[in-house]
């Protein structure tokens, strides 16, 4: 199967639109910023940049493209991530001893790559074969997901910094609109489907779609907000073992968790991290960089509990993907509301919703065949599924179906609570 043209010329402006807000995003920073690794979960901001080039240059232009020279041989080590079955790759948590090469090389690295990309889908001329077009789509996917962890990891980064630097400059879309309170949805259950369908882009743990059956069940209107969590902090939530799972309890007094990452308690009141710097906490905003103990202790405290990622897509599949997305740039949840009529409000966008599920495949479900195989299959353990994007999330990067998936402890995402309960 081939595209025609046009669509091969639709497939280089996205290419373009895609990679071009990586160095956006990127162009805020120093120089000094592009090496840091303030703990082995984030990466530098320049490695981001590289690798996800990298993703293009190994799986694209050195299988597809005879001739290709690649800008640096030694590259293929320094910036592949994970995929075992290629070779051998740096340390992921030694990516922050790497002061070259510089950023200016790997701009220059970046522009290589983007010009052996184009020129390729230029010389198929009026069509490219499906298996090329696919793995352009999965890199601009994959670089989308790198985005993401760029702006995280620069929070993190910039927070361990005592002069707590700013990003950007706040904008007046952070303070806008009140925030209606949270009510309880009845959501029939039954035999229902999830899991992705139809036409467009997926990653291969979305499929195939399959049936579950659900009980009814009710799901929270809004997620949880900052003034919520606060009062299970207040009432000794982080105190009360009764509330946590045992490796939840083992995590909140070897870390000595006494609130969400990022805050701060002072004589006059809460304050929070932000990548537009320190600022008083909005008691209205959905609560974020909480881990799934911490929401699943919350939910507990509360006499709720979280929903199950199939509860969460059976709610949410037919609501519109509108939201607070990085294309807002707000890069925080917001307490502004997108004009849905669903009685579910903030389905998707400004943060990252804990499910109870944990990451696994769905019932014959394939990975995909060589390397790539790699992508997904291979974390589906110990993890914990998420669901709906955050405010640093691209919205044309998510979908109804669409699984994130992290360790129960951490943090440094911008994840959040919704909470569900059983129908008596």
């Amino acid at each position: 199967m081939a595209i025609e043209h046009l669509a091969v010329e639709r497939l280089s402006e996205h290419y373009k639109s895609v990679r071009s807000l990586s160095e956006k995003l990127a162009s805020r920073l120093q120089n000094e910023d592009s090496i840091i690794q303030a703990m082995p979960d984030v990466s530098p901001p320049k490695w981001h940049l590289a690798h996800t080039t990298w993703f293009f240059e190994r799986f694209i232009l050195k299988e597809k493209n005879p001739s290709y020279v690649p800008y640096n041989p030694q590259f293929d080590y320094l910036f592949n991530s994970y995929y075992e079955t290629i070779g051998s790759y740096h340390p992921r948590h030694s990516r922050g001893v790497l002061s070259r090469p510089s950023m200016e090389e790997v701009y220059d690295y970046r522009k290589h790559v983007n010009e052996g990309i184009l020129s390729l889908l230029k010389d198929y001329g009026d069509h490219i074969p499906e298996d090329v077009e696919e793995l352009v789509e999965i890199g601009l996917q994959h670089e989308q997901q790198h985005q993401e962890l760029l702006l995280t990891d620069i929070k993190y980064n910039f927070s361990c910094n005592p002069l707590l630097p700013e990003y950007v400059e706040a904008t007046l879309s952070l303070q806008t609109d009140l925030r209606s309170l949270s009510t309880y949805i009845n959501i029939d259950g039954g035999l229902v489907e999830i899991g992705f369908t139809g036409t467009g882009f997926s990653f291969d743990n979305e499929r195939p779609r399959h049936k579950v059956w659900l009980d009814s069940y009710k799901l929270a209107s809004h997620p949880v907000t900052n003034g919520e969590y606060i009062s299970f902090i207040e009432s000794g939530g982080y105190e009360q073992p009764e509330h946590w799972l045992s490796d939840g309890w083992a995590a909140v007094k070897k870390e000595k968790w006494k609130h969400p990452l990022y805050w701060r308690k002072t004589e006059d009141g809460w304050y929070t991290f932000t990548l537009t710097g320190e600022k008083r906490l909005n008691l209205d905003e959905p609560v974020c960089h909480v881990s799934f103990y911490e929401a699943d202790a919350f939910a507990r405290w509360s006499g709720k509990r979280l929903p199950t990622e199939a509860e969460w897509e059976h709610a949410m599949a037919s609501i519109p993907i509108e939201g607070n997305f990085v294309e807002s740039e707000a890069y925080h949840p917001v307490i502004r509301e997108s004009h849905t009529r669903s009685p579910i409000k903030k389905a998707y966008g400004d943060v990252w919703e804990w499910t109870s599920s944990p990451y696994t495949s769905y019932p014959q479900s394939k990975p995909l065949e060589g390397a790539l195989g790699e992508y997904n299959a291979k974390f589906m353990c110990n993890q914990m599924v998420l669901r709906g994007g955050s405010c640093v999330t691209s919205q044309s990067h998510i979908r109804p179906t669409y699984r994130n998936f992290f360790q129960a402890d951490k943090r440094w995402q911008f994840s959040g609570i919704r909470l569900a309960e059983d129908l008596s």
